[in-house]
């Protein structure tokens, strides 16, 4: 069966299944059968506005019994949830996780030993064909199993096969990594209108200037040092150690928090 073919079930009706619908939407990528589980009525029905063609459910048994099972919940929430559609998941499925800090190993518990899985850490990007969603396998699915699940993530953009326990340092780079600078780059989009320049003109500065900058740092040949000084004025120095503090400290903390056995 094609992986198009393939009917898609999303446990979870939250910010992941948002991102990963609109854009397999954006991508022409959508689809066929698609069925979406979650307890609240004001999620499906937004879910459904966007997207009117999935089918939208309160309980997870439908979305659990599809081909493909994506579980789109927070690891809080992860254990309980499994648990209650172990008896749903079909044996020829193949299920998804969507969360850091549950491994292979413990979802294989927790479905009775069920290990046809693969774990990927989202990235909200993926909304526009730019996502980075690094993707793991468990040794029970096969190549064409493999490739199901690849096929799926490749019009969200790049899926790089990597090894589980890379998994949570994904998260904290890719996966909330643009949280760390959407709020910078919206108030410079704001200052720099202030500034006069129109929308047209800051778009595609910024785009430019925050991709190039990226490309600069990890492929000019020159060691980070240099890189920054290539510009001698610094606006914000005054404040670089209080940032690179919260760098230093408050992601390390994290990473402990969602890494598996924490």
């Amino acid at each position: 069966m094609a992986t198009n073919q393939k009917s898609i079930g999303f446990v979870g009706g939250g910010r992941v299944t948002r991102i990963l619908l609109a854009g397999w939407q954006q991508a022409r990528a959508l689809p066929a059968n698609i069925v979406v589980s979650d307890p609240n009525p004001e999620t499906r029905a937004k879910l459904k506005a966007k997207i009117p063609a999935i089918i939208t459910a309160a309980d997870n048994t439908a979305a659990a019994a599809q081909d493909v099972v994506f579980v789109a919940v927070h690891p809080p929430l992860l254990a309980d949830v499994v648990t209650g559609i172990r008896p749903a998941v079909r044996a020829s499925a193949i299920l998804v996780s969507l969360a850091p800090k549950f491994t292979i190993a413990k979802l294989t518990g927790l479905l009775g030993g069920f290990g046809r899985i693969a774990r990927v850490i989202p990235n909200a990007p993926s909304l526009i064909g730019q996502g980075y969603n690094p993707v793991a396998f468990a040794a029970g699915l096969s190549d064409i199993d493999r490739v199901v699940v690849t096929g799926l993530l490749q019009p969200l953009g790049e899926c790089p096969v990597v090894a589980e326990e890379k998994l949570e340092g994904y998260a904290l780079l890719t996966g909330m990594g643009p949280t760390y600078f959407w709020f910078q780059l919206q108030a410079l989009r704001e200052v720099a209108a202030g500034c006069g320049l129109t929308e047209e003109e800051i778009k595609p500065a910024l785009k430019r200037m925050i991709c190039g900058g990226t490309r600069t740092l990890l492929e000019a040949g020159l060691s980070p040092a240099e890189v920054m000084d290539l510009i001698p004025v610094k606006p914000l120095g005054g404040d670089e150690p209080a940032i690179l503090n919260l760098y230093r400290t408050k992601l390390p903390g994290l990473y402990e928090k969602i890494r598996p056995g924490a």
